[in-house]
This record gives structure tokens, sequence and C-alpha cells, in this order.
């Protein structure tokens, strides 16, 4: 089924979301740094039969607001429970990718009652980096390949270009060319660049800087999908989620840090027999 994008007004912001309604169990989609809801568009349709899934555009990303300031996990964590109580759900399980990994890591440190089951998708920076290595971030900003299409381009046929040399684009499939389309915006100037904005990218990296993800122990049942050609492809990387969530399952999956779009049949089956595993009567699955 095609999702319906519906938008949640917060005190702050507009919330974009995507919605496939088909089911009553929760399941919140979380996607990565300078992505967008849409990544989700294949896993969304391969389980919204037995789900009901929400997948928003994180605060300044996609089609939500893009504040010039508040990137903090607190106020992000705060926008999704906003969003979970319009929804009527108490409870949910949750997806998160890369940073937003991160994330779901310190939701469920603080409010572990929320979330039903994590799937850590290939999460970054788990632990307080050195403030040290703030100085770093304007190379970092300019080396990391994703955060290229950001532009600007002088034409979106330039951008296009530079988007197929990417990891995540790997084959240019139709669901590839669509999240990149998706992502993509003609500025006032007619050059095209990406809707993900530089205060987003700069108050985002500042928070995964400052702010621990795990600091406690944590009995969600939790799934670490680690591709193979991921950015956790060491021991001594899955050693503190080894260590602190106690009920923590890995699981390697062919791909790379985006294996939900180089590799959707297989990651999308990978998280199929993970929430098989962890469903809950539909009768208490929204209230």
């Amino acid at each position: 089924m095609m999702p319906v994008r519906q938008t949640l007004a917060l005190p702050d912001i507009q919330l974009s979301y995507l919605e496939w309604k088909q089911a009553e169990e929760p399941l919140l989609l979380l996607h990565g740094l300078a992505d967008h809801a849409l990544v989700w568009s294949s896993l969304g349709d391969y389980l919204a039969n037995r789900y009901h899934i929400v997948a928003p555009d994180m605060r300044g990303h996609g089609e939500s607001s893009k504040p010039e300031r508040d990137y903090t996990f607190a106020s992000a964590i705060a926008d999704l429970e906003a969003l979970m109580e319009h929804l009527g759900w108490s409870s949910t399980h949750i997806i998160g990718h890369s940073w937003t990994g991160k994330l779901a890591t310190i939701w469920a440190r603080n409010h572990p009652e929320q979330l039903r089951s994590m799937i850590l998708v290939d999460p970054i920076f788990i632990w307080k980096m050195p403030s040290s290595l703030k100085v770093t971030f304007p190379l970092l900003y300019r080396v990391l390949p994703f955060l290229k299409m950001m532009g600007p381009f002088a034409s979106y046929e330039e951008a296009e270009i530079q988007a197929r040399q990417l990891s995540q684009y790997q084959g240019w499939t139709p669901l590839q060319q669509q999240v990149f389309q998706a992502g993509l915006e003609q500025k006032l100037d007619n050059r095209w660049g990406s809707k993900f904005t530089v205060a987003a990218r700069d108050g985002i990296f500042e928070d995964v800087m400052q702010v621990a993800g795990l600091t406690v122990p944590i009995d969600i049942p939790t799934l670490f999908i680690q591709p193979g050609k991921g950015v956790n492809r060491q021991e001594w990387q899955l050693k503190p989620y080894k260590t602190y969530l106690k009920n923590l399952q890995v699981c390697q999956v062919p791909g790379n840090h985006w294996l939900f779009l180089v590799q959707p049949e297989k990651f999308n089956r990978a998280v199929e027999v993970f929430l098989k595993e962890h469903r809950v009567s539909t009768d208490s699955s929204s209230e």
C-alpha cells in the first residue's frame, strides 16, 4: 500500500510523517542524518499489513519545519513523544538508523516504558565525544560523502551526477531515485540542494558530541543490525552495546550503511524476523 503523508502541528514546528495504517501494532521508523522518511518506503510497504507504521521527517529534514536552533536529542524525543500521543500510542517498537540509533538508546534510558523493542541500524557515536573533536567538525562536514548532497548545485542534473556516486544510491534503483528526488529542492536562487539544513546539521552534531548514548543497563529487546560494509565493523565498536543492552541480538546483513536502500529485501526480512518475536497482543497495542 502507499503511505499517506500527514502533518502534526506542534508548538514550535510542523512535523511531517508518512503513515501506513492497516494494522494495530505500532512501529516507529526514524531516519538518519540528512535523510527523510521515504528511505523506509520498502520496509513500510513490506510490513504494512502487520503493523501501524509511522515514519516522521525529523525536525530540520524533509517536509518538516526547519528551525534555526534546538536540535538536541531532548527536543527530537519530545517531538516523537508528542507524535505518539497524537497517534494514541502508549508504547511502540522503534527502528533508528545512524544518528537516530543513538537517539533510541537515550530514549530507552530515560523512558523505557515507551519502547517495546529497538532495532538499531548501524548506529554512530554511541559514546560522548571528547570536546577537542569539535574543532574537526568543519573538516568532517566537507569529507562525509552524504553531506555533499547538501549542495548547492547549478542544476538538477549536476546533483544527480553527484548522487549516483554515493554509497546509498549504488545501483540507482527506482527506490533510490525516488529517495534522492524527495530530498532535493530548488532554492530561491534557482540552484539545487538538500532539504536538510545547515542549522540542523550543526545542531545535531553538537548534541551527538555532548551526550552519551549508553550509560546504564537497558533491558528492552534490541536488535543491532550490522551491515557488512557499515561503520561498525570491529568488536570494540560493538562492546558498549553488548555491555549495556542486556537483551541484545546482533544480526549481520550484507550491504553498507544504507542497507535498507541497497539490500532492501535482506534488510526487510531481518526486521520481520525480529519483530515477530516481540509482537504484542493487538488488544493492547494502542490506547
